[in-house]
């Protein structure tokens, strides 16, 4: 049916470009491009990150917050993406999940903050340099939408700011009276 390295494949199945979404109001494209990738290294990329560190977010966050936030971090990112190609005047074919992923890691950077510095096995200084190397690879590399990868980075930030609740290890149920102790 077509190859995912292929921009006119990628189009005719969801991917975002700029033009589409603004000219055709294809509004829908700015979700489906999230689940699409341009071939097998770049879906690869982005589910080795999920997989290191999605799921310190997910038990923080718990199932459903945790799904809300990453749509939400994803259509942001492309939301930013194409804000940032409307100013430049540089359109571009763009899928991936890396938005959502961003999304993540600045979510992560945010709840290791929140519980001073550290987070099960993550700590707020390997998450500010995962982060840095992370965009620093997608600086340095052609074809990498750098604008969403930042915005995703700051929505999760700023969204984990408003929805996630540092753990109190003292409200635990107590089923027996205090005073006995």
């Amino acid at each position: 049916m077509g190859s995912s390295e292929d921009a006119d494949t990628m189009l005719r199945y969801g991917a975002e470009f700029t033009p589409y979404v603004i000219e055709g109001k294809e509004y829908w494209r700015l979700l489906t491009s999230m689940f699409m990738h341009f071939g097998i290294d770049h879906i690869a990329n982005n589910m080795i990150v999920l997989f290191m560190i999605g799921d310190n977010l997910e038990r923080a966050l718990g199932h459903v917050k945790y799904l809300i936030f990453y749509l939400i971090c994803g259509i942001g990112a492309n939301i930013v993406s194409l804000f940032f190609e409307m100013l430049t005047g540089n359109y571009s074919v763009s899928a991936g999940a890396s938005g959502a992923v961003f999304g993540v890691m600045g979510g992560l950077l945010w709840a290791v903050i929140a519980n001073r510095g550290r987070l099960e096995e993550l700590t707020s200084q390997r998450m500010a340099i995962f982060i840095v190397l992370s965009l620093y690879y997608g600086f340095i590399s052609t074809g990498v939408d750098n604008a969403a990868h930042v915005g995703g980075a700051v929505i999760g930030f700023c969204l984990s700011m408003l929805i996630y609740k540092k753990k109190n290890r003292n409200n635990y149920y107590r089923p027996y009276n205090n005073d006995i102790y």
